[in-house]
């Protein structure tokens, strides 16, 4: 009776710290690829921030109120896929800091709209172009054809 074929990685030996990984198949799947890259974006933006005292969330929710003056709440959790209740408590850290305030929305009694206040649109004015320089440095190995090709797949991927 013929023995069972065994894939590469039944017989592939376990490799130490020294020894090349084969990625090969994690690096087929868009996946592994998008979050690698978001790695490196993130781990440049973290301490690019810290004198802002920003997260991700945080500087996306306020450039998004930057962009947008008067958007809701409802349109934030949209544009960034989060949960209501997850956006409140960040909405509500970002107005105890004086970056934003709520007004009623004009169109929806239901509704607020969402503004920066100054010292949000100070703080943008700052942050934003420090934004832009660490995006530039973490694809500096792109071309801007490459960029935004790049940019626009991935909203491809992710865009209905």
């Amino acid at each position: 009776m013929p023995s069972p074929t065994r894939s590469p990685a039944a017989t592939a030996t376990p490799t130490s710290g020294t020894e090349a990984v084969d990625r090969r198949f994690l690096q087929s799947l868009v996946g592994f690829n998008a979050r690698m890259a978001t790695l490196k974006v993130i781990s440049q933006f973290i301490p690019r921030m810290a004198p802002f005292e920003l997260r991700v969330v945080d500087f996306s929710i306020l450039s998004l109120i930057h962009h947008n003056p008067g958007i809701t709440s409802r349109q934030l959790c949209d544009a960034l896929n989060l949960l209501p209740p997850n956006l409140v408590g960040k909405v509500n850290a970002l107005q105890r800091r004086g970056l934003l305030l709520r007004r009623p929305h004009p169109d929806d009694g239901r509704a607020q709209a969402l503004h920066l206040t100054d010292a949000g649109l100070e703080l943008m004015r700052r942050a934003e172009p420090t934004v832009v320089a660490l995006e530039n440095e973490a694809a500096a190995a792109l071309t801007v054809n490459e960029r935004q090709t790049l940019i626009r797949l991935l909203q491809k991927v992710y865009q209905d």
